[in-house]
């Protein structure tokens, strides 16, 4: 049969439905090769930040120029988004497939494969979802998976595409994932991330009363599941009964992201976020009240239209006052298409990245102060990977998402270790495996 190669850009979302198409792939008899020996390249497309649609952009070029060059087929975000214009630019593109589609793309693969024409399979409909059934057996981590529980986004923050291109939300059947759960656990699997674009509104669509909190209940009693995350929190809809649930399972990391994204109530009228930063340092409070020791990341953009000096000054005492563990930051990339885009006083370039400057340096003295903290206590990681650098190292996160390098061989992968904290940097933790003798000070 034919060959493929699988290419991820974007979100872990993308990277749960890159397994799938490759467990499907694969169930069709296909073998997964190299980019350069593929007949077929598959590229699993971002659209969130101008800067991954750059890099699609680039590797999609790369490939076309090649004196042989494969069928490639764009999937994803930015393949909805940008849609035909793919194929009329480069014609060694052979077929589009929106989010919502991604049920069809095996058997359009094989068809345009076998008759030499092009498909497009755009999302017509943003009620409609032609979802993949496949559990994702074939994972580019064999200990640790994503589940998708729910489909597309109905809050319209104006600054994003997502909703415009994976349509409405759409929330999964539970007793599918709890299917999905068990398979993946009896592949080896001792890790699951429950993931979506705002997961707290999980279940609203049913109108039952099964939400959230019930789905991570259900989902953390399922027999030899060792360790849950989930992703991403949507401030306004983070209740109460979910972080009461995560208190009551020792499973159930305690680590939420919860995006900010300002520390200007204008600014987040102007971005329809739906609360105050008054409400959302509430929220903080709460999770901080319920958990003990919990880690709280959080999103923030700089340089949103409109941002005046006095709106990042309050981004600026959010960030010093909240002291979250991380901030993933980023400067107001326009989307076409959204609101934000075409709002009026757009912050110059230089502007956003000297504020992107201020805030990371703040944040990086106090994720610096807060790992430092750790030095000396006992973490549970489950060794998951090479660490980037270094000979002889592996990597793991600790219950509360912080990635800790230490030195092992390949003999302890996908097995839970017990690490004590040597030394902290801005954004890792070091660590080196205790005797037994020391877990009854693990955290």
């Amino acid at each position: 049969m034919y060959g493929f190669n699988i290419s991820v850009l974007g979100c872990q979302m993308n990277v749960y439905d890159a397994d799938r198409i490759r467990t499907a792939l694969a169930a069709k008899g296909w073998e997964e090769v190299s980019e350069e020996d593929a007949d077929v390249v598959v590229l699993v497309t971002c659209s969130i930040r101008d800067k991954a649609e750059q890099k699609a952009w680039s590797d999609i070029g790369r490939l076309a120029s090649r004196r042989e060059p494969p069928l490639i087929a764009v999937v994803g975000c930015m393949a909805q988004r940008v849609g035909t214009f793919l194929m009329r630019r480069f014609p060694s593109v052979r077929l589009v497939c929106g989010p919502r589609s991604l049920g069809k793309l095996p058997d359009a693969l094989e068809k345009t494969m076998t008759s030499g024409k092009d498909i497009v399979l755009l999302d017509e409909d943003p009620l409609t979802l032609y979802d993949l059934p496949e559990v994702p057996l074939l994972r580019s981590n064999p200990w640790k998976a994503f589940i998708t529980i729910a489909h597309g986004c109905d809050n319209f923050c104006t600054y994003c595409i997502v909703p415009h291109v994976r349509g409405r939300f759409i929330s999964r059947d539970p007793d599918e994932i709890f299917r999905e759960v068990e398979s993946l656990i009896s592949d080896g699997v001792r890790e699951i991330t429950l993931i979506g674009q705002n997961v707290n509104t999980y279940g609203r669509d049913f109108g039952n009363g099964y939400v959230f909190s019930s789905l991570l209940r259900d989902v953390a009693g399922i027999k030899g599941l060792e360790r849950i995350r989930y992703a991403t929190s949507h401030p306004r809809d983070l209740t109460r009964d979910v972080v009461e649930v995560m208190s009551e399972h020792e499973n159930i990391c305690p680590a939420i992201n919860l995006p900010i994204q300002s520390g200007s109530d204008r600014v987040l009228g102007l971005m329809n976020r739906g609360y105050t930063v008054g409400q959302y340092c509430s929220i903080i409070d709460m999770i901080r009240s319920i958990l003990p020791g919990p880690a709280v990341t959080s999103d923030l953009i700089v340089g949103f239209p409109g941002e005046t000096s006095e709106d990042f000054k309050g981004s600026v005492r959010v960030v010093e006052d909240l002291r979250f563990d991380l901030v993933h930051t980023a400067a107001f990339s326009p989307r076409e298409g959204t609101p934000a885009a075409r709002m009026e006083a757009q912050v110059e370039a230089e502007e956003k990245q000297r504020r992107l400057r201020v805030i990371n340096s703040i944040q990086s003295v106090i994720s610096r102060e807060i790992n430092q903290g750790l030095v000396g206590k006992v973490f549970t990681v489950l060794a998951d990977g090479n660490a980037p650098k270094g000979e002889g190292l592996l990597q793991g996160r600790t219950p509360t998402d912080k990635v800790v390098i230490f030195p092992g061989d390949l003999s302890m992968m996908g097995s839970f270790v017990d690490l004590r904290i040597t030394a902290a940097g801005n954004w890792h933790l070091f660590g080196e495996p205790v005797p037994p003798s020391w877990y009854d000070r693990r955290e």
